[in-house]
């Protein structure tokens, strides 16, 4: 069976998106369900390709138990839309993004992360401007994202 795979997509890929990357697939290995669904992280601009995550936000993940030091960031590229069965953007500016890029046969891929999360806004803040407190927020969001994406997600693997 082909793994159903889910892709992250932020600004410049080394803040939200690796962070969601990296949570969700931790979250899956400890419900066991790493063997069905891997996860990737792109960015939808050339800022940062090659570079790691924030050492910030590398520094506050591992404090809560992930470690994604081994990203280095990459954009998002025709090829992603084919690859992934889920593309999921962090706000609403990274989804018209990826909606303008994407061929019309794969524009049902496209949502927004936090759709599927009770939180009110739709959207995760980007930290990278702000302060810990700011990246803090920011994996209390996805945290929260996270565990109720999973919930979507065992209803997907079911269907695939």
């Amino acid at each position: 069976m082909e793994k159903y795979k889910v892709l992250f997509v932020c600004t410049g890929n080394i803040c939200r998106s690796p962070a969601a990357d990296r949570i969700l697939r931790h979250k899956l290995r400890e419900a066991g369900l790493d063997v069905y669904i891997t996860t990737d992280s792109v960015g939808t601009h050339s800022y940062h390709i090659g570079e790691p995550p924030t050492a910030t936000g590398l520094k506050l993940a591992a404090k809560r138990g992930y470690d994604y030091s081994d990203l280095r960031a990459r954009q998002l590229s025709p090829t992603d839309f084919e690859t992934f069965d889920m593309i999921l953007a962090m706000d609403l500016g990274h989804r018209n993004i990826i909606e303008g890029k994407c061929p019309l046969e794969h524009q049902n891929k496209i949502r927004m992360f936090l759709d599927y999360s009770p939180l009110e806004n739709k959207e995760v803040q980007d930290p990278y401007y702000g302060g810990p407190q700011d990246y803090e927020d920011m994996l209390d969001v996805i945290e929260t994202g996270v565990s109720h994406l999973i919930d979507h997600l065992k209803t997907q693997i079911k269907n695939h």
